[in-house]
């Protein structure tokens, strides 16, 4: 395991392995590099692949307060130790930190991201506006158990379900990590895809999203690239947001060793 050291000292650990060009991998929600375990050892034989833990996850350290600002500050450290420039790949909230960390002036040679779950709908945007998620107030009041269950029941997962995952061995480490979901709230902002700043993205960019998965991702990411000039938008058949490295890895391959 690599380490490197974010602006602010915190330690961000990282895996890397294969050769050739760069690419950083970025997790979603409740995530460590585990997630992306299976996708980096498809890309590694023809890319160079940094999987690393986002801060407060893992081998990684973390430093209050959080602000994204931070977390793209831990990207540009892992593009120094990939040599000063690299492609990135995100999926869900890390999907729009991908796209936030490339609008933010990065060297980043290309980006690519997965259901990056904005809000596109206005009745959706006006229900998030006027309610205020207790996630992040939760986690405040350290209440992380309590903060983890409504965050998965909020993602559509149902009470039994929720009830049977509490008995697993993997609770426990669920719970450990619950503490930055107020990460992933802050890098999703109210919701809504901010235009403006993705606008300024002038590399090459694709959203994909997955043909059985929740309608309003297929909307977000059509959203998104509108957003960016140039952007496409690609969609795999018969995947969720749960999508399989057999699916996606073809793709990236493509896109990332375009010239």
């Amino acid at each position: 395991m690599g380490k490197t050291i974010s602006k602010d000292g915190t330690v961000i650990g990282y895996d890397r392995t294969g050769r050739g060009d760069p690419v950083i991998l970025i997790g979603g929600a409740l995530c460590d590099r585990q997630v992306h375990s299976g996708l980096a050892a498809f890309l590694a034989p023809h890319f160079t692949v940094f999987n690393y833990d986002r801060r407060g996850r893992g081998e990684s350290g973390d430093a209050p307060p959080y602000a994204v600002r931070r977390e793209i500050e831990d990207i540009a450290a892992l593009i120094a130790e990939a040599g000063g420039s690299a492609a990135l790949y995100g999926i869900s909230s890390g999907g729009a930190l991908a796209l936030e960390a490339t609008a933010a002036g990065l060297p980043v040679t290309r980006v690519a991201a997965y259901e990056p779950p904005y809000l596109t709908a206005a009745a959706d945007l006006e229900a998030n506006t006027r309610t205020t998620d207790p996630v992040p107030g939760l986690i405040r009041e350290g209440r992380a158990e309590e903060a983890l269950e409504h965050f998965l029941r909020a993602t559509g997962m149902p009470r039994e379900a929720v009830a049977e995952m509490r008995t697993t061995p993997a609770w426990p480490a669920l719970v450990a990590v619950a503490p930055t979901l107020v990460q992933d709230f802050a890098v999703m902002g109210d919701g809504s895809v901010p235009v403006e700043r993705f606008a300024g993205i002038r590399v090459p960019a694709m959203l994909l999203d997955g043909s059985a998965g929740m309608a309003f991702m297929h909307d977000a990411a059509l959203a998104v690239a509108a957003a960016i000039e140039g952007a496409r938008n690609v969609t795999l058949a018969d995947q969720t947001h749960e999508v399989s490295v057999d699916a996606l890895g073809p793709v990236l391959i493509e896109f990332f060793a375009e010239p």
